[in-house]
């Protein structure tokens, strides 16, 4: 099996692997060329957004600083908006749904590395997707790891570190995250 194949699966792949790093490396320079564009050039942004993920819908608002591994794996609704240096791991599938805002230096890893030193000698990966419901607010400084899945209307407080699913309407906060409260959404 060849490794974006072990990727796309889910299993442990090679990071070092050419396939996967020339993908990686177009995305890393579409990255730096948003980052020479005018944020009033709003068309021409959104235009370079579009090459690079897998899909984007009406309204996108990213600010300037944005990364991301792939790109192709990111899948945004109507009405996203990022604050500045927001990063998306996105070795597997990140799905963010409709009118979803997240906030500055927050991070999404849908990808981590073996507990065990020989694995990461081996420069082994992993993937997870992750998932995010739609009318999310994630605020900055937040950390969103592989595999979690966010449930609509939820609120991420800043600062938090989001290790396990989110249920729908509920506030979380802290490392790791947990739910202080749930908000009637009417």
């Amino acid at each position: 099996m060849k490794e974006i194949e072990k990727l796309q699966v889910g299993a442990y792949y090679r990071m070092d692997d050419a396939e996967i790093a020339e993908i990686q490396n177009k995305a890393i320079a579409l990255c730096q060329k948003i980052d020479t564009v005018s944020i009033l050039d709003h068309s021409i942004r959104e235009q370079l957004f579009r090459k690079l993920f897998g899909s984007v819908g009406k309204n996108p608002s990213i600010k300037p600083g944005f990364r991301c591994d792939l790109g192709v794996n990111i899948h945004i609704g109507d009405n996203f908006l990022t604050n500045y240096n927001v990063m998306i791991l996105d070795m597997a599938t990140v799905t963010i749904g409709d009118n979803v805002w997240i906030g500055p230096n927050t991070g999404i890893f849908a990808v981590s590395h073996p507990m065990e030193a020989v694995g990461r000698q081996e420069m082994l990966a992993i993937a997870k997707p992750v998932t995010i419901g739609d009318s999310v607010w994630i605020g900055g400084n937040v950390t969103v790891l592989m595999g979690v899945t966010i449930g609509k209307n939820a609120v991420i407080g800043a600062g938090t570190i989001v290790t396990c699913d989110v249920p729908e309407n509920a506030v979380v906060v802290g490392n790791p995250a947990r739910v202080v409260k749930y908000i009637e959404n009417k």
